[in-house]
């Protein structure tokens, strides 16, 4: 027997279940989401999954203890998806303006949330009784609470915005009109594209309004 033969079949073994694995829990996840665009975000059943995918409920278990798991599954899926493409847009965005920044930012929450509404039924809106996001599922939307508070900080270093506008009170009117705008499109017209939905292209009036009830020249109330 070759030397190093044990040692090679001890590492790439493992790496090939897991590779398998993850492939498996991929399609699963894929699986429930067609599933949920066609039945319903809370209408979601693991026995369809299985079937689907023709695999027996038991053998499903093995990557998905519950129903719940798949929603904590693509709630994570869909959070990391919006946070990247959201940092995608800014960090390809050719100027360094704090507001400008801001609007693209926002613009590619908002173009992504309405191209996936499965997901951004799962993460903003609550459609399903009972489901909390674990806390590793709900790290990226923190990440990109935390992006949103630093945009809002550089807009205060700036002198765009008073210092007000960067607290818990900023961060609750920003995501409560940008979310409000949304809503209105995704229940009014959910397949408009953005530049052309009633409420979506209305995006940049809102941040103009917010920058201007937060601008340092008005003080604060």
């Amino acid at each position: 027997m070759p030397l190093g033969f044990p040692h090679d079949m001890s590492t790439t073994a493992p790496d090939r279940r897991t590779r398998r694995r993850q492939q498996t829990i991929g399609e699963i996840l894929d699986v429930a989401l067609e599933l949920m665009e066609a039945e319903g975000v809370a209408a979601l059943s693991l026995s369809a999954v299985a079937r689907r995918l023709g695999m027996q409920p038991p053998s499903l278990y093995q990557y998905f203890p519950s129903k719940m798991a798949i929603y904590d599954a693509l709630f994570q899926r869909g959070a990391e998806l919006f946070l990247a493409a959201q940092r995608d847009a800014v960090a390809a965005a050719p100027t360094d303006d704090v507001v400008e920044l801001h609007l693209i930012g926002t613009t590619a929450f908002a173009r992504w949330a309405m191209r996936n509404p499965i997901y951004s039924q799962l993460l903003f809106w609550r459609t399903i009784p009972g489901f909390e996001p674990s806390a590793e599922a709900f790290a990226p939307a923190q990440e990109a609470l935390a992006d949103l508070r630093r945009h809002l900080q550089a807009g205060v270093d700036a002198g765009r915005l008073r210092p007000d506008a960067a607290t818990e009170e900023g961060l609750a009117v920003f995501t409560s009109v940008t979310s409000g705008v949304l809503s209105q499109q995704m229940a009014n017209e959910p397949d408009a594209p953005f530049e052309e939905g009633r409420f979506s292209r209305l995006l940049p009036v809102v941040l103009e309004m917010f920058y201007q009830h937060y601008a340092p020249s008005r003080g604060k109330r």
